[in-house]
């Protein structure tokens, strides 16, 4: 038996890699074991997910799926700043149902929940492995052997002219392939960018309020940025906020806010534009999961407003697999030697093999094939989400439905979002609120409904336990 024992900072964690338990549930176990234990006193600051994973020898996505889980059970909050924290209140005993003796078998994600409405999630059984291997086949017997040496940091040109094809044509970008870098996924793409900008002397970065509690949230701070939060409204950020945040970049999800779902409106986008250029500003398109639409036309993406101001950022994760580790940016023309030289100096550049194969893969149409067979699998989810929200707890307003994978539903006044996602744990539901992803701290409360991966009954099902917990709390 092979064990790692990571003393990352503080923070001691042991993984025994045979024991046929994913390493996130060994990571939670441990963690939470801890909080029961004392060692990890309420308030105290957990390692920065990236920092974690180097001491474990893991991935940053297992620490940051073991963090959210935690988050969900009540035993970790996340704080202003991107920190992770032990809650200040404890759940009780039953709550996740999963202490060391939960590493003594093997689990799926769902231990200690019988419904899990964890976001972020893909649903990497709908994988296309066929048409994947048949471009997989074709690169391995008709690739030039150059192109297996070492390449610059942009990546291979075959993907660059693919994905512009695919972009202009779908995003409505104006991408040139001599302005793309290829890249591992968003969470490295908005690292190399943070760096970049750090370096050319950027002070402050604008994020909105609320979003992801990760990536630019930590990667800002480590890096010696000041960060801000712009609120966010029904329609995407507070564009006059903005104005006086005195920022010389801004991350946003203007197609679909996450995690409230809001669309920038065209002149919000226009004003957005007119920023950036009056500073001499970067702005940081996010455009995580524009692919899935329902009940709209598509959103065009803002790069192609102005090119030489908006950075775009795609990736493969919700669209095919997180695991690909595949992402792109899409630069101004005077961030592209910087960014390129950033990600040689990171890790000498992506596969090679896996660039070749999704650039034939979206070359012979198999992507947009995918694409076409997924939107009315994700959206019966959706409709089944909704159709569950009505029937059980009609009070809750859902927002952000027209697109993507995950719902939020704004909870009435008199429902306190914290007490409602321990209850929810209580009863074998997992479920995130939205007020740990909040910079202010400030908002009304709701909750995050990821439907990605869930078959309609385990929504039914989860809605109405929802239901029960909710009763719960206001008869408590």
């Amino acid at each position: 038996m092979r064990t790692n024992s990571g003393p990352a900072e503080d923070l001691l964690i042991e993984l025994d890699r045979d024991a046929g338990v994913p390493l996130h549930r060994q990571i939670e176990a441990s963690i939470r074991a801890g909080i029961r234990a004392g060692r990890l006193r309420a308030g105290a600051s957990l390692p920065p997910t990236r920092t974690l994973a180097t001491g474990l020898g893991v991935s940053r996505g297992v620490i940051v799926e073991a963090y959210q889980q935690l988050v969900a059970e009540g035993y970790l909050a996340s704080r202003s700043g991107g920190y992770t924290q032990v809650a200040a209140s404890m759940p009780p005993a039953d709550a996740g149902a999963g202490s060391a003796a939960s590493t003594a078998q093997p689990a799926a994600r769902s231990v200690g929940f019988r419904v899990d409405f964890g976001y972020g999630r893909t649903d990497v059984s709908q994988f296309p492995r066929t048409a994947w291997l048949r471009s997989v086949r074709t690169v391995l017997t008709t690739t030039p052997n150059d192109r297996f040496a070492y390449l610059d940091g942009r990546g291979v040109p075959e993907l660059h002219g693919a994905l512009c094809d695919y972009l202009n044509r779908v995003r409505g970008t104006l991408a040139v392939p001599g302005n793309m870098v290829i890249c591992n996924g968003y969470g490295q793409g908005i690292a190399l960018l943070i760096q970049v900008l750090a370096r050319r002397g950027a002070r402050r970065i604008a994020l909105e309020d609320p979003s992801s509690d990760d990536d630019a949230r930590v990667l800002a701070g480590a890096a010696g940025l000041d960060v801000v939060g712009i609120p966010v409204g029904p329609d995407g950020i507070q564009v006059d906020a903005l104005h006086r945040a005195d920022a010389d970049a801004v991350v946003l999800t203007p197609s679909h806010q996450w995690p409230t779902g809001g669309v920038l409106s065209a002149a919000a986008r226009a004003e957005v534009i007119r920023w950036a250029k009056r500073r001499g500003a970067i702005v940081i398109e996010d455009d995580y999961d524009a692919e899935y639409r329902y009940d709209r036309s598509p959103v065009g993406a803002m790069q192609g407003l102005a090119p030489d101001h908006v950075v775009y950022c795609g990736t493969a994760s919700k669209t095919l697999a997180p695991g690909l580790r595949l992402g792109w940016l899409v630069l101004p023309a005077h961030l592209v030697t910087d960014v390129s030289t950033a990600k040689l100096l990171a890790d000498r550049g992506s596969s090679v093999i896996d660039q070749l194969t999704f650039a034939d893969f979206l070359a012979r149409g198999e992507f947009d094939r995918h694409l076409r067979r997924m939107r009315p699998v994700y959206r019966r989810r959706r409709d089944a989400l909704l159709d569950a929200l009505r029937t059980h707890l009609p009070e809750l307003e859902p927002a952000g439905i027209a697109a993507g994978q995950h719902v939020v539903a704004w909870l009435p006044p008199d429902l306190d979002e914290a007490a409602v996602v321990a209850a929810a744990a209580r009863h074998g539901l997992g479920i995130q609120g939205v007020g740990p992803f909040r910079i202010a701290g400030a908002g009304p409360g709701g909750l995050i409904f990821g439907y990605a991966i869930l078959s309609e009954r385990a929504i039914a099902e989860g809605v109405a336990l929802l239901a029960t917990a909710i009763r719960e709390v206001r008869g408590s």
